[in-house]
């Protein structure tokens, strides 16, 4: 009953089955490292916020680096701003609206610290400068978010040349540094207030939103894995039935032993042939 498992067409159903099992495993473990990868980042995110500030010279130094595990951690800095090194960083955009970040160096007695003021609407055009909100004057004590130095890498922002005086595209610090003169720390601080508090000022920047910690992830793993269950009781479902329909047709078709002659045959073979030996037998 079972022979048509071994038919070219069940063997070649046979190996997709059996190639889709193994794919379906493996993308689903794809999806469940992803799912711990950004769990792992949403805690470390959300304690960072939550972590009471410190100076920044605890976390980062000039030259320096900002370790992944140090990122969005509240840090504070006090010094002087230097307006006139100031940047807007292009294709930024808040609220769904385009515009420009704005990069102030705040100079302290450690170096400078690149602090990302906030956010101001585009001028009329893409390459017109932005309306910046000027800093405020004299010593200020910044708190903000500690941010490592935007690269392609982990943006995915192109880098381009031609640009405006004063704009960049990314915020990073090295390449900003040499054009300063003074030392600059390896991160960026993302403000979240200053002492004294400035009047008008470009808009501050949101806080992270972690998500559902991979929750998504999580959800695409398990369904890779039930497509396993879905393939295999697909191919068991279409044995059965194969199997079923060959029993029936062979109910139906059983050889009874008669022979069964065609209504529309012709007379010659329906009738038999009599020999003159047969007609003196006969007599």
């Amino acid at each position: 009953m079972y022979r048509f498992l071994l038919t070219r067409r069940w063997v070649g159903l046979h190996l997709l089955v059996l190639a889709l099992i193994p794919a379906f495993f493996f993308l689903g473990k794809w999806q469940w490292g992803r799912f711990e990868e950004n769990s792992a980042r949403s805690t470390r995110i959300t304690a960072n916020l939550a972590a009471a500030p410190v100076p920044i010279d605890r976390l980062d130094r000039p030259g320096g680096a900002v370790p992944e595990k140090d990122g969005h951690r509240l840090v504070t800095a006090t010094g002087r701003y230097d307006p006139a090194h100031e940047l807007v960083v292009r294709r930024r955009t808040l609220n769904a609206r385009v515009g420009f970040y704005v990069v102030t160096p705040l100079v302290t007695p450690g170096g400078a610290v690149l602090v990302n003021r906030g956010w101001v609407p585009a001028g009329a055009t893409a390459d017109a400068p932005p309306r910046v909100p000027a800093p405020p004057a004299g010593e200020v004590t910044v708190t903000g978010r500690l941010r490592p130095a935007e690269t392609r890498e982990n943006s995915g922002i192109r880098v381009r040349a031609g640009l405006p005086a004063g704009q960049i595209l990314l915020i990073d610090t090295s390449s900003v540094a040499r054009g300063l003169p003074y030392p600059v720390y390896g991160g960026f601080v993302e403000l979240t207030d200053q002492r004294p508090p400035a009047g008008a000022s470009p808009e501050l920047l949101p806080a992270p939103d972690v998500g559902a910690g991979g929750g998504l992830n999580l959800a695409y793993a398990v369904q890779w894995w039930l497509f396993i269950g879905i393939a295999v009781g697909g191919w068991v479902l279409l044995v059965r039935r194969e199997a079923r329909d060959l029993r029936e047709a062979g109910d139906t078709g059983e050889d009874t032993g008669e022979d069964t002659v065609p209504e529309d045959a012709p007379r010659s073979v329906i009738s038999p042939v009599i020999t003159p030996s047969d007609r003196d037998t006969a007599r």
